[in-house]
């Protein structure tokens, strides 16, 4: 967790796309096809320049230049052999560790630090890259859009947490739920050909293409710790997708033996990233979150669905009808931020409470706040730690809120600093790039090299099986650093 933003207002509604005219039908210059467009081009670009701050701040960026201008390269050489070179076209490495790559309208491009760990060449980076841009320049999201727009069902957008409950806790923005619209099959084999299209036009090798599938499919079994979905959720898969890939690159009847795949040059990129989730953001042990940066911890509701976001910290009721959210205030004083969230509009509040929570100021209120869905319920409380102010709120629908009211009112008191050395110290796990010595596999070099991760993951993430014979002077991922941190013991401080 990096949160750097106040707490939202409770019931803030979900944004939808507005502003949209009808456009007909028109020829997509990729495609070849007619297609019914109720956004225009001008609207698509307006919508992505409006999404891509939203998905900065809420998944934020690797913080690596060269790995910022690595991908703007790749993707710029990219798009300008495509049939829309004029978007203002952008391309990000963003901070989490699923492994997925995904597209917004107007040319706004995004792939995972996860990804970047399980691709093993450029050419393989280039393919996944070349597929969003299929995306785009087919208009395959804008174009599910309309085609929704068109049957009057709105724009139905999920959110990180909850899409049952983001209508009332305004969890999910437009920006994050276009990430979980899901592709047809008919637009993924699409966005594969232009993919490959633009492979060929641009000298990268289109061999390593039905690779990453392969790659994404084992992924896809085995994949956790994101807060993004995984590939596979939003990129349907069908079972011959490989094949028809493979079909289409035989059937050019071309030599590729100087096609450029960049394999070692890309894997030495690698060397030092930040493997997995990131413990100095923040982490769960259960219930009990812990932040080593911001040196403090608490003890969410035992069951709920929890999220370590950029911009807060979330877990939601079993039920998806409470939630409690921690996020940074940008008040100067517990006072000062209390003042501002109660004084929001449609907010009603009973009088603050002034104390201590573990030695640390605070002011506390209950509140119900009317929503465009109904009345909500809740408690807040603002507390001053390390020259900050966090905020801490729990809320749910009128109706239920004595169902919560104790649990939540418990977790918002839970909040403490952290004083535990073990949990301060917690470090990242990290890619290390090593060069074999002799012929082995990684099952037998597991057995000889300490590394956190299991030999399947290490398997997995070079792109072999664990007993593959592996040469002398190959380039292998290697993971090191300390298993994942334990749950630390520590009682309140008096």
């Amino acid at each position: 967790m990096a949160i750097s933003h106040g707490i939202r207002r409770a019931g803030a509604s979900l944004t939808l796309v507005a502003g949209l005219s009808v456009g007909g039908c028109a020829l997509n210059p990729a495609t070849g096809r007619n297609q019914i467009m109720l956004i225009s081009e001008s609207q698509e670009i307006q919508m992505g320049q409006e999404y891509d701050p939203q998905i900065v701040a809420s998944i934020g960026l690797v913080p690596d230049s060269a790995w910022q201008r690595y991908i703007h390269q790749i993707g710029a050489r990219l798009a300008a052999v495509g049939e829309r070179p004029g978007l203002p076209w952008t391309f990000r490495v963003v901070d989490d560790p699923g492994v997925n790559a995904f597209a917004v309208p107007g040319g706004f491009i995004y792939v995972t630090r996860g990804l970047l760990a399980h691709v093993n060449s450029e050419a393989q980076l280039a393919s996944v890259v070349g597929h969003e841009i299929g995306h785009v320049t087919a208009r395959h999201t804008v174009s599910q859009m309309s085609n929704q727009q068109l049957a009057g069902l709105g724009l139905a957008l999920g959110s990180v947490v909850s899409s049952g409950f983001a209508r009332y806790a305004g969890l999910a923005n437009s920006a994050l739920g276009i990430l979980f619209l899901k592709y047809s099959r008919d637009d993924e084999r699409q966005a594969d050909g232009l993919g490959l299209r633009y492979l060929l036009r641009t000298d990268w090798d289109p061999r390593e293409m039905p690779v990453v599938f392969s790659m994404l499919e084992q992924v896809s079994a085995s994949e956790g710790g994101g807060g993004l979905p995984n590939w596979l959720s939003t990129h349907p898969s069908p079972a011959n997708r490989r094949e028809d890939i493979e079909g289409q690159i035989a059937a050019l009847s071309r030599d590729f033996s100087g096609a450029v795949v960049n394999r070692d040059p890309y894997l030495q990129r690698l060397d030092g990233q930040v493997f997995g989730s990131d413990p100095r953001e923040g982490y769960f042990r259960g219930s009990q979150f812990f932040h080593p940066e911001m040196r403090f911890r608490l003890t969410f509701p035992e069951g709920w669905t929890t999220q370590n976001g950029k911009q807060a910290v979330i877990a939601v009721s079993p039920n998806e009808d409470a939630v409690v959210e921690l996020s940074a205030s940008q008040g100067a004083s517990a006072d000062v931020a209390a003042r501002t969230f109660l004084a929001q509009e449609g907010m009603n509040a009973g009088s603050t409470s002034r104390a201590t929570l573990s030695g640390l100021p605070t002011v506390s209120a209950r509140f119900s706040a009317a929503t465009e869905n109904g009345t909500v319920k809740g408690a807040v409380l603002f507390v001053e730690h390390r020259g900050g102010v966090f905020g801490l709120v729990g809320y749910a629908p009128e109706a239920r809120w004595s169902t919560y009211q104790t649990v939540v009112e418990r977790a918002l008191q839970s909040f403490e600093a952290l004083t535990d050395a073990t949990a301060l110290n917690v470090q990242p796990q990290r890619v290390d790039i090593i060069r074999l010595e002799r012929r082995t596999t990684i099952e037998e070099l597991a057995r000889q090299r300490n590394s956190p991760a299991s030999a399947a993951t290490l398997a997995l993430i070079n792109q072999v099986g664990p007993q593959t014979p592996l040469e002398a002077g190959r380039l292998v991922k290697w993971v090191v650093g300390q298993p994942a941190p334990s749950t630390p013991t520590q009682g309140r401080n008096p």
